[in-house]
């Protein structure tokens, strides 16, 4: 059996002001043509569907559009589970309609979806935080344990948890061991879905991506992959941005990446799915597929103006944090220059060759005797680092006198 594991679509998400939906929109496209391609049996979405609790319609038109297209109109189960960033209720008021297309939503921790029969699949097992699915063209099942983002006041209600900081750990081991002792028998395959922070014990921690919603508060909603249960073959991960498998290549334990490059602290990275091949009691065979759609982001530094105008001319189709050294402050006629040559500057930030101050200048007494234009020089330089001003502030001192 041939499982896509994709994750953190962050559909509707902006960088700063710019919008991405244009990219998104040629990713899932790719999404939907890798897996055609691939010819994979199920698709598993392992959170962070959209990238706030309220998604414009825009961005919910793409989800379902994009959910339709996997499913193959109910041929291929696509199984998508909410993360930090998504409503729970949201991710599940349309199910019963999506159920019809083969799509199965699972917005809360330890839902129990409802048995039922398409064409060319059906669920025949299901408990909390459990689905067992047959697929027509397969003599064997496969078996998902799930488990959607779980926050304190979703763990207390459908985990019925108080503190958090012993819950989270003890009470997905316990939930998943149980299940896994339950259905996971050697006759079908056998895989994990959440959206967490794992890490493997002794490992380095991974940073959480740059300007999202974090996960882990302090280490209460850290997770170590042993508490995964041996019975387990794949676990499917959404939270982490950059690829990563946290596991062994016998059971690997996988961040599958974001779609996109979302922020600065991203740029560089190559954003992929993961294809599993998978049988029952057998190691998992898996390759990762590059998606290649969308803008790469670039965090540049020049120290002049000719030299970042040449770079900016050079790579148009990008999103670009600048930041410009110089001896002086930036001018307004080369910031407005900067602009009109290149519409992906999310971010233009001047910087200041600074010179050291002379320690023994710092307590000299001021000349108040002198020209006013000098005093403001002086000024100046006390306040930013023995910094001269450049002409157009002393040309904007002159017009204030």
């Amino acid at each position: 059996m041939k499982i896509l594991h994709t994750a953190d679509w962050h559909l509707g998400k902006r960088l700063e002001n710019f919008s991405r939906l244009e990219e998104q929109k040629l990713v899932m496209n790719e999404l939907v043509e890798i897996a055609d391609a691939e010819d994979v049996d199920l698709v598993l979405v392992a959170g962070d569907l959209f990238d706030n609790f309220n998604p414009s319609t825009e961005a919910m038109e793409l989800f379902y559009r994009t959910l339709k297209q996997l499913s193959k109109n109910g041929k291929r189960p696509v199984v998508a589970i909410a993360g930090n960033h998504d409503s729970p209720d949201r991710i599940d008021a349309p199910n019963p309609l999506a159920k019809e297309c083969g799509i199965i939503l699972i917005g809360h921790p330890n839902a129990e979806i409802k048995i039922f029969e398409l064409e060319h699949f059906k669920i025949i097992n299901t408990d909390k935080g459990f689905i067992e699915l047959k697929l027509n063209q397969f003599d064997y099942p496969i078996r998902i344990i799930h488990t959607a983002y779980a926050n304190e006041i979703r763990l207390k209600e459908y985990l019925g948890e108080d503190n958090k900081e012993v819950a989270l750990s003890n009470s997905l081991q316990n939930t998943w061991q149980n299940l896994a002792d339950t259905y996971c028998d050697e006759n079908g395959i056998n895989v994990l879905m959440a959206h967490l922070y794992m890490m493997k014990r002794g490992a380095e921690k991974p940073e959480e991506p740059e300007g999202e919603k974090p996960i882990m508060i302090g280490n209460a909603d850290l997770l170590y992959t042993e508490i995964i249960p041996s019975q387990i073959q794949y676990t499917a991960l959404g939270h982490l941005h950059n690829f990563r498998n946290i596991g062994t290549l016998e059971k690997p334990v996988v961040y599958s990446s974001s779609s996109l490059c979302y922020s600065f602290s991203e740029a560089g990275q190559k954003k992929s799915v993961n294809i599993i091949d998978l049988k029952p009691s057998e190691n998992p065979q898996t390759k990762t597929v590059e998606i290649k759609s969308g803008k790469p982001l670039f965090r540049k530094t020049f120290d002049n103006i000719e030299n970042t105008i040449s770079w900016l001319q050079d790579n148009p189709d990008t999103l670009v944090e600048l930041t410009l050294e110089s001896d002086t402050f930036l001018k307004a006629e080369d910031r407005k220059l900067l602009y009109q040559t290149h519409h992906g500057i999310i971010h233009l930030i001047p910087k200041l060759k600074y010179d050291i101050i002379d320690s023994n200048e710092t307590d000299k007494s001021i000349n108040l005797n002198q020209d006013i234009q000098d005093l403001f020089k002086d000024y100046f330089k006390s306040k930013n680092q023995n910094q001269e001003p450049n002409d157009e502030l002393m040309n904007i001192f002159k017009e204030l006198i």
